[in-house]
Formats: structure tokens, sequence, C-alpha cells
């Protein structure tokens, strides 16, 4: 045969080895020796450093897009809330400064009303409390419409009081509401008294002029005994406002070489551009017993005298 046809192949004995089953056995031995070994005398710990400190930049750098979107939907979340967290904020502090606006008109009307009281309790004449509802809409004259009228016993010319003083007089009745008249009104004019003189006068509403929203003394003498700063009270001699009460205070004298009446003007007491609560009276005239008839001897004296 030629050389180059012989199976140059080993024999089947020289083939022959270790199993795979006794490779795999050995295999598993060494590596759980290895495991031990490296549990128990950290054989590979300087192995495993180098090698980690090999790999910590690829680490580092396949890192970067998790951390990214991580960290992006962190921020995205945090001002989302941050957001929310503003707007509810603003929302409470809205309604903390409405409930601070409310409670400071709570607490003045309660001081306005705590003063109407003790006036009640000082004046002896009827009276019922009453609210102011709005103005009245005719712009040239000074009245305001409250929420008593005919059935809750309201009478024409009824005084109107709040708790600093004379407001005004009932005007105009119906049958739930009832129009006053202002003492500022141009139409509107009160018999008072200077508590420091005892001089007594008639002031009338003043709303135009450079003292809009005042009173004015009127006819009073240029030498009259009127200072700025007395106070003017009702002198109860119209038989509708109680004798007292509070009108105003006179603000400035002018006192005039071509004229003999000197201009005095006053400040009303009442909250005349404010006034939420108030008070309206009786008036006098109902409690002053009626004028006696004459009697028949005296109507015929009277008679005897005429024809005399």
């Amino acid at each position: 045969m030629p050389l180059g046809t012989l199976d140059r192949a080993p024999p089947p004995f020289f083939k022959q080895g270790p199993s795979a089953a006794s490779k795999l056995m050995v295999c598993s031995a060494l590596a759980l020796f290895l495991m031990v070994a490296d549990t128990r005398f950290r054989i590979t710990q300087p192995l495993r450093a180098a090698v980690a400190s090999v790999l910590y930049p690829v680490q580092w750098l396949a890192l970067r897009p998790v951390l990214l979107v991580r960290h992006g939907a962190s921020y995205f979340q945090s001002m989302t809330g941050a957001q929310s967290a503003q707007a509810e904020a603003s929302l409470k502090l809205a309604q903390q400064a409405q409930r601070a606006g409310q409670v400071e008109q709570l607490a003045l009307e309660n001081e306005r009303l705590r003063k109407l009281l003790d006036l009640r309790d000082r004046i002896s004449t009827p009276s019922q409390a009453a609210e102011v509802l709005y103005d009245a809409a005719d712009p040239y004259t000074r009245k305001v419409i409250i929420d008593k009228g005919l059935a809750q016993g309201v009478e024409p010319g009824s005084p109107v009081v709040d708790e600093a003083g004379v407001l005004g007089q009932v005007t105009r009745v119906h049958p739930l509401i009832s129009e006053v008249t202002l003492v500022t009104d141009a139409d509107n004019a009160i018999p008072v008294l200077n508590t420091r003189t005892g001089a007594r006068s008639v002031a009338y509403g003043d709303p135009s002029g450079s003292h809009a929203g005042s009173l004015e003394l009127r006819f009073m003498a240029d030498n009259a005994d009127v200072q700025a700063g007395d106070l003017l009270t009702t002198s109860g001699v119209d038989g509708i406002y109680p004798a007292g009460l509070p009108v105003a205070r006179v603000a400035k004298v002018e006192r005039r070489a071509d004229s003999v009446f000197a201009r005095i003007h006053c400040t009303p007491q009442a909250l005349v551009d404010g006034a939420r609560h108030v008070m309206v009276l009786k008036p006098i005239s109902a409690q002053i017993p009626p004028r006696p008839r004459p009697q028949p001897q005296d109507a015929a004296l009277v008679r005897k005298g005429v024809k005399k």
C-alpha cells in the first residue's frame, strides 16, 4: 500500500481518556475547594481588587444613563410636588388672609354692638335694633335703608342712633324696610345744645362744598360763644329726639367781617359713612301726654272775655 493511503489516526486504545462525568466531578470539587479556600483564606482578594479597579471606569460609564433617568424622574417628581405645595400654600394663605379680615371685621362689629347695647341701657326710650342694608339710590341725598318697617312697629320720624351718636331720622316707612335720612343730608335739621355753654341752636346737613359730609350751625351770631371742640347734643325740644344724645362736635368756626353770622362747621359723631348696626327709637312725642281739653267753664270765661 502506498504510504499516503495509510490511516494516520491513532488506534482506539490511545483515544480513551477521562469520561465527562469524571471531568464534572473533578471540576466541581476544584470549584468547591477554591470557594472554601477563598472564603477562609481570601486567596483571590488581590485579584478581585485588581479586576474591580480595571473595570471601575467601564462600570461608571455604564451607570451614567441609569442614574440620569433616575435623577431626571426624581427631578420632575420633585418639581411637580413643589408646584403642588406652592399652590396649596397660596390657597391656604389666601384663606387665612380672608379669615383674618373677617376676624377683624367681626371684632369691630362686636365692639360696636357692645357700645350700642350700653347706649340702649342708658336710654329710657323704647328702642329696637336694626341693620343697614344699603344706601339709597338717589346720589343727591344722604339716606340709607334699614331692615325694619311697619311690620316691626317703626314709625315715621323715629330717631336712629348708632353707638357713637345720632345717625338720622326715619322719613319713609315700608312694610319690611324703612328709609333713614342722615344728619348730613341737606334737608335735615336737628335742634342741638352746646354742652359747654348751654346755648341752643339748629344743626343743618352740609353734604356739599368744602366740608362735605358735615353739619353746619346756621344763624349763629358772629360773637357767639362757640369754640372748636364743643360737643353738640340733642336738646329734646323738638319732640322727636331724646335729650342728651351726641350729635356732632364743632370742627371749625369762621368769623367773617362782611356777615353778622358766623359759619360753624361740625363733624358728626355717628358713623354716617360706615354704620352697620343701629337702634331705632320711639319719638318722644309718643311719650308726651296729650294736651288737656279746655273745660266748659274755661271756654265760657274765654268767650265772656272776648265779649267784654
